[in-house]
């Protein structure tokens, strides 16, 4: 008997859809990014921290929050075929307050691991991500990672990142080496995945593949508060907007305590590194 994606969801934290999208639809979304990149600059573009004029995210930095000027953009968020998916995973539909765009040149960094709802703050409940391949995506051109089970830990307190192999600042310590795997995916499969579970990815090594990627950022249908960045939320089935509170930064944050089962992150820290978004 097969595993459900809820299931799946439950266990480890995230779960595989292969082939969500059909891989003609991929290519026309692959090809509307490219376009809108080379066209120019947009708010909400970055390429990173210490970016030098010779990264190549400087010249593909990614784009956030597309679906608020870009109407492609905003059709994919609401695709009944995402809404179906988190509705089983989560029981009911989500809302939806993010889109990003990965362009992830060859030789470009990766982004250190971390967690979603860091940065979301979504409550009650939290987010959940939809990372969609536009590419064939492997370790050598710099996949997802994640930490299967992580989304089980509080959100941990953060530490700076290594920004020669992450274009982000921050990231959170792992209790053992080695705890995050890779995630193999083709055009058109969706990974949809717990705000909780700790994530990045390694640097793209390739010196001729991108690793493009759509993300979609959506929160639990009964949360009441997300943080500011994120509004306004949007409704699955028409993508009307709705009022939400806005949730603050700081606060509480796991730390790794030893114990005789092993590491356990225990709420005794306080965050004091705030973001607007990841």
């Amino acid at each position: 008997m097969s595993v459900s994606y809820k299931e799946e969801f439950e266990q480890a934290g995230y779960t595989l859809v292969r082939g969500l999208f059909e891989v003609d639809e991929v290519e026309r979304l692959r090809d509307h990014y490219m376009e809108l990149r080379h066209r120019g600059s947009y708010q909400g573009d970055f390429a990173g921290h210490t970016s030098a004029d010779r990264d190549p995210l400087r010249r593909y930095p990614r784009m956030a929050q597309m679906h608020r000027w870009d109407d492609t953009s905003l059709r994919w968020m609401i695709d009944a075929r995402l809404d179906k998916v988190m509705t089983e995973i989560l029981g009911r539909s989500p809302y939806a307050v993010q889109t990003m765009i990965y362009f992830k040149p060859p030789g470009s960094r990766g982004q250190a691991l971390h967690q979603d709802n860091f940065y979301l703050k979504a409550e009650p409940g939290t987010c959940v991500a939809a990372w969609m391949a536009l590419d064939d995506v492997d370790e050598a051109n710099g996949c997802l990672e994640v930490v299967p089970g992580s989304h089980r830990w509080p959100i941990l307190c953060t530490e700076k990142a290594d920004t020669t192999v992450s274009f982000t600042d921050v990231t959170v310590p792992l209790p053992a080496q080695g705890a995050a795997v890779p995630i193999a995916m083709e055009p058109g499969d969706v990974l949809f995945f717990h705000g909780a579970l700790v994530h990045g990815s390694n640097p793209n090594v390739t010196t001729d593949r991108f690793r493009r990627a759509l993300i979609g950022h959506y929160i639990e249908g009964e949360a009441e508060k997300v943080a500011s960045y994120y509004h306004p939320a949007l409704r699955m089935d028409d993508g009307s907007e709705l009022t939400l509170e806005v949730a603050e930064g700081g606060g509480e944050c796991g730390e790794w305590t030893d114990t005789p089962d092993g590491p356990v992150a225990v709420l005794t820290g306080t965050q004091t590194i705030t973001r607007k978004h990841e």
